[in-house]
């Protein structure tokens, strides 16, 4: 049930009413990634207030876009039903439009396991992809992104992860990168691998610096000129 109705018939209303309510799509983006109990969804949204949550999560079951499970070894997850995981090839579209105008962070912007999860799936280009096993640091976020035959599985290693998690893959990764929040200008395009080394917004601190071209092709994000807009 909505919290507010535009009253119009129309598809984009009726969406808008059911995921456009403020949290509401970055619940659905964290589970996206996987199954996440209450408290893990609260840990992924620090900055949302628990009744706002509480509401949010209400709001979306009602809608049919999520529903609480038992999963074993973990009690009661939340999940998105299949009308919610529908949602994914929009919610990817849509980081790749907001992208665009971005700009650089603000003070106090965090990077979250599954905002950065969600971030590396927005720009994989499976047709430019190189099979290769990344382990991609981003302030306290970890992350073991694997690309095998043009698909990617993506890990968290830290903060230690939800028990519903991603499987990690075996082995040592081939390479080790250490980025900050200017990695986002390799993957727009705007500076090339051997600049983002010698600018230091990515370091290659295990395996050949050459991993990181195959990095840069295989997350990318063309951009385009926006009008009026300045980072």
């Amino acid at each position: 049930m909505a919290a507010r109705s535009y009253g119009q018939y129309c598809g984009v209303t009726t969406a808008v009413e059911l995921i456009g309510e403020r949290w509401a799509m970055l619940i659905v983006r964290d589970l996206l990634v996987g199954p996440r109990r209450y408290t893990d969804l609260k840990q992924g949204l620090p900055r949302i207030p628990t009744n706002i949550l509480s509401t949010r999560l209400k709001d979306l079951q009602e809608g049919g876009v999520v529903r609480r499970v038992p999963l074993k070894n973990c009690g009661l997850v939340y999940e998105l039903t299949p009308y919610g995981c529908a949602l994914e090839p929009i919610m990817l579209a849509i980081g790749r439009w907001g992208f665009q105008a971005m700009g650089d962070p603000s003070p106090g912007d965090v990077v979250t396991p599954d905002s950065l999860t969600m971030a590396l799936r927005t720009a994989f280009q499976p047709d430019g992809a190189t099979d290769a096993d990344y382990e991609l640091h981003v302030g306290d976020v970890a992350l073991r992104a694997q690309v095998r035959g043009g698909e990617l599985s993506v890990a968290q290693i830290a903060p230690p992860a939800p028990p519903v998690g991603g499987r990690m893959p075996d082995g040592e990764p081939d390479a080790v990168l250490v980025a900050g929040p200017g990695i986002r200008r390799l993957i727009a395009g705007e500076i090339t691998p051997t600049e983002a080394i010698a600018q230091d917004v990515v370091a290659v601190v295990r395996g050949e610096e050459s991993f990181l071209d195959s990095f840069a092709s295989t997350f990318h994000i063309a951009s385009f000129e926006l009008q009026g807009v300045t980072s």
